[in-house]
């Protein structure tokens, strides 16, 4: 069942579930794209094919707020914010161990290899290496099982990044099976819960926040201690 956060006839705001590709891809499986497709020719009866602008992606394993363009003029205008900067994804994670602070910023260079689809942190100067940012904020720790839930600004989106910049440091997310992990239940802690854009023809902006269910590792949002 899909959730949908908010729709116009410009764009459509929804939750991505978790392992659910943004896209089609070689798995053949079900994806986000044709799901929100199906949802407008349904409900608005639609005939023939419904035009869907993918303008971002969140990765296989990731659930959390995505937008579609509905039409080409909203798809161009949003992915021109992308380009420059101007729409902001902000993510809650589980991670391993105690944050040495309660605030924080990486930074750091990524080198992605495409015959494994993994990154790594290589030192400045690195040929193709890219330059990556975020700041964290820690909303709670739990001792009893020694892991860290954070909030994620991303100033930057490579790939893997939340996931290579914490497991460097040895604060790999829950259930990160390409980069190291422990934790309750094997599904990647990561959600995307906040994105900002300005609406392409209102030229309002725009923040909607969506958070995981309290299930699996994510219980530990509502646990006492």
């Amino acid at each position: 069942m899909l959730k949908v956060l908010y729709e116009d006839n410009h764009i459509i705001v929804v939750e991505k579930p978790v392992n659910i590709p943004s896209q089609g891809d070689k798995t053949g499986d079900l994806d986000l794209l044709t799901m929100v497709k199906e949802y407008i020719k349904e409900k608005y009866n639609k005939p023939g094919e419904v035009y869907l602008g993918l303008v971002h992606r969140l990765d296989r394993p990731t659930g959390g707020v995505m937008v579609f363009a509905r039409t080409s003029k909203a798809a161009s205008r949003l992915s021109e914010q992308i380009r420059e900067g101007k729409m902001h994804k902000k993510y809650l994670c589980i991670v391993d161990g105690k944050m040495e602070n309660e605030k924080g910023e990486y930074r750091d260079y990524l080198l992605k290899n495409e015959k494994t689809n993994t990154s790594k942190v290589v030192k400045e100067g690195t040929k193709n290496a890219k330059e990556a940012v975020l700041d964290y904020e820690v909303v709670k720790y739990n001792e009893e099982i020694n892991m860290s839930v954070l909030k994620v600004n991303l100033h930057t989106g490579r790939h893997h990044q939340i996931r290579v910049q914490m497991a460097s440091r040895g604060h790999s997310l829950s259930g990160d099976q390409k980069y190291g992990t422990r934790g309750r239940g094997k599904q990647l802690a990561l959600w995307a819960y906040s994105l900002t854009f300005t609406h392409p023809t209102t030229k309002e902006e725009m923040t909607f926040e969506d958070y995981p269910e309290e299930v699996g590792s994510w219980t530990i949002l509502n646990d006492q201690k």
